[in-house]
């Protein structure tokens, strides 16, 4: 019974979060941006499926990926050889990598290079970063000197690599942070910080995704640099127009065997190594295990519902608008709209409700889950408008990366070291698959339209969707420093005020 009550909060929970985009789309497919009756009916059933799929995924990533992460961290933060450990890291970080759907989706898109090749290139480069994660928090090197290290050695490589292969770089760093992922990653650095008792643990718990996100871009740039792929180009998904509901039916029913698979591939490698470190460690009770299976099952079918959804439903809206709006009069309109799309649509995230929810808990809530929420929908906002305006108006991306990137390490010396580690983790959580499937073809149409480079300009919204949030969730951190500050100094000034009162009354 409490097992159907949870998930029952939880698909209330993914109603509020997927209605406002939803209404959003509905508004203006009856205004400036009017879909045809196949591509709305395709966008309201995929939302039905979002909701469903939401529920199911964040219920069962409680129940299975959270418990398996941490303790598979612990154990890992336990051996008494290093070697081990980094060596499982290594191994974890790139078969759960080539694994991840939306990986496979990038490749595609750059025909100069091999699939595979580009594929592999990231696989090593996560995984080598996992490994780094992992010594940072055995040695306990603070997140924001690694950062800054990599960044300043990232955009000298910018300038050496050729120009339409910037923004694939970047956004090769969000993909491969998914939803499947990013769970276990999190939970596999609460475990391996778990053990240490300095004041420190909780903090550097976070982070793991944050140097993943890096590897990618590092590596994808060498890659760039050894093929030198100067005719890379994207090329747009066709758009199919269906004439019936059951057309329409039959497109999710041809759908849902594909990303089943994806999903099981995807998964797999984490049941394998957590049904090792079960046989190892028999850390887990008989109903334990049985929690964690149910909650895999819960994961698995979840995320199916999900990614189905989204690709099915919400990418040909999202292309759709944005050819419409970009093709119309008001071409302008595309950085309001953007912005308030993107300001709700990472309410729809998976991976985002598990952060902010681990946040929270690991916090004891001194930050909330509401105030994380607020910044990030903020910080995306302001990416989408962003976006928009290089769509239009045809500026390099670096205009915006680098300023952004710059402030956002800057700050990481002012603010509260957990807020940087949640900053720079919510970068990669942000870019997920809503941002890939909805956000990416809104851009591509809206390029389109406009007659820019979908290489140059539309590519890259998630390498701007994974930046800004490192700028809000850091002001954020900053603002609570600032608010202690104040709190700790209007003590003082009562405590003073109260010895004058009675150093007066005692005179």
């Amino acid at each position: 019974m409490r097992q159907n009550e949870l998930l029952m909060e939880k698909v209330y929970e993914s109603v509020a979060s997927v209605l406002p985009i939803t209404v959003i789309v509905l508004a203006l497919s009856i205004s400036i941006a009017p879909l045809t009756p196949g591509t709305w009916t395709l966008f309201f059933f995929g939302a039905l499926m979002l909701i469903f799929g939401m529920g199911f995924f964040t219920l069962g990533v409680e129940m299975s990926m959270i418990p398996m992460g941490e303790g598979i961290g612990v154990m890992m933060s336990r051996a008494k050889h290093v070697g081990i450990p980094l060596a499982i890291c290594f191994v974890l970080g790139m078969v759960v990598t080539i694994a991840e759907p939306d990986l496979s989706v990038l490749a595609q898109q750059v025909p100069s290079i091999p699939n595979m090749a580009l594929i592999l290139t990231v696989a090593v480069g996560v995984g080598l970063f996992l490994m780094l994660a992992q010594v940072r928090i055995r040695l306990r090197i603070p997140l924001s000197y690694m950062l800054v290290f990599f960044y300043i050695i990232i955009f000298i490589m910018a300038v050496i690599i050729p120009d339409n292969f910037v923004a694939v770089s970047f956004d090769s760093g969000g993909v491969t942070t998914g939803p499947i992922t990013v769970p276990f990653i999190m939970a596999l650095g609460i475990g391996l910080a778990s053990v240490r008792s300095d004041k420190n643990s909780s903090t550097d718990s976070f982070g793991l995704t944050a140097l993943c996100s890096i590897g990618p871009i590092l590596s994808v740039m060498i890659l760039g640099i050894c093929y030198k792929p100067q005719d890379a180009v994207y090329t747009p998904a066709s758009m199919m127009e269906l004439a019936t509901t059951r057309a329409v039916a039959e497109e999710f029913a041809k759908a849902i065997p594909a990303y089943a698979k994806e999903v099981l591939v995807a998964m797999l490698p984490i049941l394998v190594l957590f049904l090792v470190f079960q046989v190892i460690s028999k850390r887990f009770h008989k109903h334990q295990i049985l929690r964690i299976v149910l909650g895999l099952i819960y994961t698995y079918g979840g995320l199916v519902m999900f990614l189905t959804g989204v690709n099915v439903g919400f990418m040909p809206a999202g292309q759709y608008i944005g050819q419409t709006i970009g093709a119309g009069s008001q071409r302008f309109l595309l950085i309001p709209i953007g912005m308030l799309i993107g300001y709700f649509i990472v309410k729809a995230e998976p991976a985002v409700r598990v952060l902010t929810k681990q946040v929270e808990e690991i916090t004891n809530g001194s930050i909330t889950q509401h105030s994380i929420e607020v910044a990030l929908s903020v910080g995306i906002a302001l990416s989408v408008g962003l976006a928009m305006l290089r769509i239009l108006t045809g500026l390099n991306i670096m205009v915006f990366l680098i300023p952004g990137y710059l402030l956002s390490l800057a700050m990481t010396f002012f603010v509260p070291q957990i807020f940087t580690g949640i900053a720079f983790d919510s970068g990669g959580v942000s870019s997920g698959p809503m941002t890939t499937t909805f956000l990416l073809p809104l851009a591509m149409g809206a390029c389109e339209a406009v007659g820019g480079n979908i290489l140059t300009d539309a590519f890259g919204i998630v390498a701007m969707v994974a930046m800004t949030p490192l700028c809000t969730i850091q002001l954020l951190g900053l603002y609570s420093r600032l608010k202690k500050k104040l709190v700790k100094h209007l003590e003082i000034s009562l405590d003073e005020l109260e010895d004058s009162i009675v150093f007066f009354d005692e005179e």
